[in-house]
């Protein structure tokens, strides 16, 4: 990863709260009251989900633009379900409601949207790369 400061910033604030911070944009995560969070903001888990699907929306209105088609009531929904072993997202279906969409340019709006930035990536997924900044990893070497 490169030196310069980092895209995304995630703080706490308290209990499970997150405070996310992205190019200046600010989103909050948080953890549902039965897991013994607040309820104030979506899971990480909800925000990963709503990212796909906001992707997809993304490259659906994308096309029916350039295809002179109307993106009025263009809307994408999203439900996964759990994995174990390890925990994790096992499964997510999308839902995509296009109704300015014509039979002859489906197969095309399709495959589009099939190839969104988000999807990609879980497909080939990247390398994760993980250090620590805290007192103690500075003071060794």
């Amino acid at each position: 990863m490169s030196e310069e400061s980092p895209k995304v910033t995630v703080r706490h604030l308290a209990g499970d709260r997150l405070r996310i911070e992205v190019r200046g944009h600010l989103l909050f995560s948080d953890q549902p009251e039965e897991d013994g969070g607040d309820d104030t903001a979506p899971t990480p888990t909800e925000l990963f989900i709503a990212s796909l699907a906001a992707c997809v929306a993304y490259y659906a209105e994308r096309f029916l633009r350039r295809n002179d088609l109307s993106t009025e009531g263009l809307a994408v929904g999203a439900e996964f379900d759990w994995a174990g072993s390890p925990h994790r997202v096992g499964a997510i279906r999308l839902m995509v409601d296009a109704p300015g969409l014509t039979h002859e340019r489906e197969e095309a709006f399709r495959r589009v949207i099939d190839h969104c930035t988000i999807h990609n990536t879980l497909r080939q997924p990247p390398e994760v790369e993980l250090s620590l900044r805290t007192p103690a990893a500075a003071g060794a070497g």
